[in-house]
């Protein structure tokens, strides 16, 4: 049943005298009394975390409150109240990247490595961290495609995101990075070709510092582009192999001068070794197996001086194999087997591996057969020695026995290395000096490094060595978090620089062991912080937002004079020359042709809202620029002078909390408003949880701000003035960085100042938001929009509907107001959410 304009006066007493401002003095007090605690940490960056490990699991187990920087979080550096680097390697994290992550707006590292448990795409919204440097996410389970907005990244110099599953094409936009150093793209299922550029599009082409291209492991096809190379390059790393390349070696990597280590192998590759390679004199290792090239082995890849590995089996190549005394003095291994070498000349004292079986040369037993036997390497598999002075100790279950002999839980993993320069894996001498580097970069590290191990080499199906490494602790038997994502930073951005003979590498490490705390001592509870950190960042979103209100409510409205606000036009009428339509400043005229073909003919998949003037359509112009185009139904139709009036207001409105006018449409009877579209729909929708968008408190706390900025530029720099007559949690709109746009001011009143005390018959606004005295005197004034505004806060704050059956929020409010008990009781209105 309808309630009469005398029951909401009487039950709702709106009065801006002694009693109401009392009652807001109360409502402040109780904010100030909780507002306890302050923060460390950049709101907007608190809250950006807090949705990223809202999709996470098994976080630190130190992630308590919602301080980042203040508490010392595990992996969070802060600078200046700004988180800049996150660094979580290995510590088991489960869940996806949520697209929140584009409001970490300082941040400069990024590393996520080894968390096999991180799952889903990778959000586009990645690239708008205009700051990063690093971005490592190596050794997770990402999938889809790499996204193109991740070439935004201009100040990136670390990208590597192999060993996940992404799939797709290389994106062009990566060619944008000029500061790329290094590009890991091994390990994926990637598909097509190497893009490069065109004139219109980018491509890796105009890459001119990075050190590394790895595209080894993937499906890429089509041929390795020659643009690709060039003398300008400081390239040192091309990796290559396990893709489907075909047609021929570009000539164009003989011009890279730096190369040290080249792998084309297992490929389609075909025609013979480009003669310009014997330029690159300082690789040391050249792997071109697996391929279908052939002819004549170019004499000089055997006399490249830094040259120790060469790996040529399977393929085509024939005639002499000719080793004179004119070969590197550091090569260690040629294997040419299964080709077509008819003879062999070995001249110059050279007395280190050859490999020819499966060649014509081997039919012949003879002096030939030292080079036609099958490498056996008969060698024990290599384990780190144990240095134990008396009994090793019987170590638990779940333990390991370090080199040291103490038991505990050591960080494992697996290193590849990718092109080592030597093929006899019974040599421990090699495996020392690793162990050796190994250990000192973690000691200059200052990480609690007791020990590594090394264990099991061998030879993989993709022609690396995999061994398993194991790093235990240092006076203690488990990592602590910190300590664990150090170790994996070291080894994921390639601190660790092993030993030369063994090449390029990468790391994949594996989960650590659930980190199981022994229970603490007594420690003083901390749950009052905690709730008083959480109710005082409520009440630090409720006071700015009153002291808002009272700013709009006496600031004093200054005179205009008359002729600022008199806008003079023409007679206007569409149907004659366009010299009659008024000239407006950020607003243009559309056909309606050219709305109805961007709104796909204002079809029902385009609609995104219905209100009181008409349908709301997304659209899109021919520029690709994202429109919402509102169209009014007969009945909210005005006159032509209206609707004029209408628009000219509009286009002067310019301010960031209010929804922009992009144009406007006054064609074959339409009535239509284009306006910029706002991507993350409306504040009610996200109180609701229908948007998917979650609203913390700092999120409020801006949306509200935002909100207050946009709604005082209405009372108190439009000119003329403007009255919203319809302020409401629907008409406030959230863009793409959840800032708030007030919209709907279309449809409101000017103020002139024969307009202050205007009075309608028609009743404007949306129940549960109107203020009692309208219904009664019909006057509209700015009062009417600041009362609506106080109903949107309760709002924000207790996520509830203004008006529901049965219910009003107002008069739950108020009837909380008990000063009896503990903050009134009002702590129990706060959205649990």
């Amino acid at each position: 049943m309808e309630q009469s304009p005398q029951s909401f006066s009487g039950f709702y007493s709106f009065r801006w005298g002694s009693t109401r401002l009392a009652c807001w003095i109360l409502l402040l007090g109780f904010l100030i009394r909780v507002l306890v605690t302050s923060a460390d940490t950049n709101p907007q960056d608190a809250a950006a975390l807090e949705s990223l490990t809202n999709q996470w699991q098994n976080t630190p187990s130190n992630w308590l409150g919602s301080d980042p920087c203040g508490s010392n979080w595990v992996g969070i550096k802060c600078a200046k109240s700004r988180i800049v680097s996150i660094t979580l390697s290995s510590l088991g994290l489960k869940g996806t990247l949520s697209g929140d992550i584009q409001y970490l707006e300082e941040l400069q590292a990024l590393d996520l490595s080894y968390n096999k448990g991180l799952t889903g795409q990778l959000p586009a919204s990645i690239g708008r961290l205009s700051r990063l440097i690093n971005l490592i996410l190596v050794g997770c389970s990402f999938y889809g495609q790499i996204p193109d907005e991740i070439g935004s990244l201009s100040r990136l110099v670390f990208l590597s995101l192999n060993s996940n599953g992404f799939t797709g094409n290389i994106p062009p936009t990566i060619g944008n990075l000029s500061k790329l150093y290094w590009l890991d793209l091994g390990g994926n299922e990637l598909t097509g070709s190497i893009p490069v550029s065109d004139g219109t599009t980018p491509g890796l082409d105009l890459l001119m510092h990075p050190k590394h291209f790895h595209f080894g492991i993937n499906q890429l096809s089509g041929a390795i582009p020659s643009k690709l190379f060039s003398s300008n390059m400081q390239l040192i790393h091309a990796l290559f192999d396990n893709n489907n390349f075909s047609g021929s070696i570009p000539s164009t990597l003989g011009l890279v001068m730096t190369l040290e280590v080249l792998r084309l192998d297992m490929n389609s590759l075909t025609g013979p070794v480009p003669t310009n390679l014997n330029n690159l004199t300082r690789v040391a290792e050249l792997y071109l197996e697996y391929l279908k090239i052939g002819g004549q082995l170019p004499q000089g890849l055997l006399s490249a001086s830094p040259m120790q590995t060469l790996r040529l089996r399977n393929n085509r190549f024939n005639g002499t194999l000719n080793i004179s005394s004119d070969y590197s003095n550091q090569l260690e291994l040629i294997d040419l087997q299964n080709n077509q070498i008819s003879a062999i000349i070995v001249g110059g004292g050279y007395n280190k591996q050859i490999i020819l079986v499966g060649n014509p040369v081997c039919n012949n037993g003879g002096i030939n057969l030292p080079y036609c036997n099958t490498l056996q390497n008969s060698a024990p598999s290599y384990s780190t020695p144990k240095n134990c002075v008396t009994l090793p100790p019987t170590c638990s279950s779940d333990q390991s026995l370090g080199p040291n002999c103490n038991c505990a839980f050591p960080y494992m993993g697996t290193l590849y290395f990718r092109s080592p320069s030597f093929s006899d894996l019974g040599n421990t001498t090699y495996y020392l000096t690793l162990e050796q580097a190994l250990q000192k970069s973690f000691t200059i590290n200052q990480l609690p490094v007791d020990s590594v191990s090394l264990s099991h080499p061998f030879v993989d199906s993709s022609n690396n060595l995999e061994m398993s490494l194991q790093v235990f602790p240092s006076s203690k038997i488990r990592f602590s978090e910190s300590d664990v994502t150090g170790v994996g930073f070291i080894l994921s951005n390639q601190t660790f620089k092993p030993p030369s003979i063994f090449g390029p590498y990468y790391f994949v490490g594996q989960e650590y062991p659930p980190f199981t705390v022994p229970a603490p001592a007594p420690t003083p509870n901390h749950l009052p912080i905690i709730v008083g950190a959480t109710i005082g960042g409520v009440a630090l979103l409720v006071t700015l937002i009153i002291l808002g209100v009272f700013v709009i409510k006496r600031r004093k409205q200054t005179k205009k004079s008359e002729d600022a606000r008199s806008w003079s036009y023409v007679s206007w009428d569409p149907s004659k020359s366009s010299g009659s339509i008024p000239q407006l400043k950020g607003a243009r005229l559309f056909s309606f042709e050219e709305l109805k073909k961007c709104t796909n003919n204002f079809s029902e998949t385009n609609e995104i809202g219905n209100g009181g003037y008409g349908k709301v359509y997304r659209g899109t112009l021919s520029n690709g620029q994202l429109i919402a185009v509102k169209r009014a139904e007969q009945g909210s139709m005005q006159g032509e002078s209206e609707f004029k009036t209408e628009i000219e207001l509009l286009s002067r409105v310019h301010h960031k909390n209010l929804v922009s006018l992009v144009g406007f449409c006054f064609d074959q009877g339409e009535q239509m408003l284009v306006y910029e579209h706002v991507p993350n729909g409306t504040l009610k929708e996200s109180l609701s949880g229908k948007s998917g968008v979650r609203l913390d408190w700092k999120r409020r706390l801006r949306v509200a701000l935002g909100a207050a900025r946009g709604l005082t530029y209405l009372h108190e720099l439009a000119n003329p003035p403007i009255v919203h007559r319809d302020i409401k949690s629907s008409n406030i709109l959230l863009d793409e960085h959840l800032n708030a746009k007030v919209s709907d001011f279309g449809l409101s009143k000017s103020l002139g100042d024969d307009a202050r005390g205007h009075i309608t018959t028609q009743v404007k606004g949306t129940m549960g938001y109107l203020d009692p005295e309208y219904y009664m005197t019909q006057q509209l004034t700015e009062k009417s929009d600041v009362y609506s505004f106080g109903v949107l806060l309760l709002e924000i704050i207790t996520a509830k509907k203004p008006l529901e059956p049965g219910r009003y929020v107002v008069r739950e409010v108020n009837a909380m107001m008990d000063k009896s008990k503990d903050l009134y009781s009002l702590h129990e209105l706060l959205d649990p959410a």
